[in-house]
């Protein structure tokens, strides 16, 4: 495994920290919630981080077979071909993404229970895995490489980690300096309200450049 495939996974990571979605239910719930906000926040975080998780282990599970399947030349041919021709997608279409200031539409739960917060993540992640850009992004990378699964397991664990490591940050500081955050968590929430088409458009950017580098 090089240090390079180890970058550029862990690029796209900390790419993925800025779903839009995660962090406006993170900030959502800690503006709104009183009590035991802890617990439920953390098994929203921990749903969407598993649900990424086993959706990026069937894909890399189906990828592997599907690779494996075809000779190494024309296997590796393929995947440096499509793994180009993604990442020269990516980088055309973040052009063209709307980056007119409008709230997205950030999923709140409709019940303080933990199975409202689990149905909460569940629902996230069902709805965003299919622009979860940067994962597929890095699933691709990984299979490329053929790693064994004893090495992209761990890099798959540690990428879901990171995605959601803002939100556990919010909720330590939270915790630690309630009163003080109240201010700038209302900056983020306003910030995401008003950059969400931005923050996309440099998403699919930077994924496809590092697509592009590593087709």
């Amino acid at each position: 495994m090089s240090t390079a495939l180890l970058l550029s996974v862990g690029a796209l990571a900390l790419l993925d920290t800025l779903s839009p979605t995660i962090l406006g239910v993170t900030v959502y719930m800690l503006l709104s919630e009183r009590s035991k906000v802890t617990g439920r926040l953390m098994v929203y975080l921990g749903t969407v981080a598993c649900f990424y998780f086993v959706a990026g282990l069937i894909l890399m599970l189906g990828l592997d077979t599907i690779t494996r399947a075809i000779s190494n030349i024309t296997d590796n041919m393929i995947v440096s071909r499509g793994m180009f021709i993604i990442g020269l997608a990516l980088l055309i279409g973040s052009f063209f993404v709307p980056t007119k200031k409008t709230a997205p539409k950030v999923r709140k739960p409709k019940s303080a229970s933990m199975l409202a917060m689990v149905a909460l993540g569940f629902t996230t992640g069902v709805v965003e895995v299919g622009t979860a850009l940067p994962y597929f992004a890095a699933i691709g990378i990984m299979t490329a490489a053929h790693l064994h699964p004893v090495e992209w397991l761990p890099m798959l664990a540690g990428y879901n980690v990171i995605m959601v490591l803002p939100g556990i940050l919010l909720l330590a500081a939270h915790c630690l300096f309630k009163g003080w955050l109240q201010g700038p968590l209302e900056r983020i929430r306003l910030y995401i309200e008003k950059n969400s088409g931005s923050a996309l458009s440099w998403m699919m950017t930077i994924a496809g450049l590092i697509l592009l580098l590593n087709s």
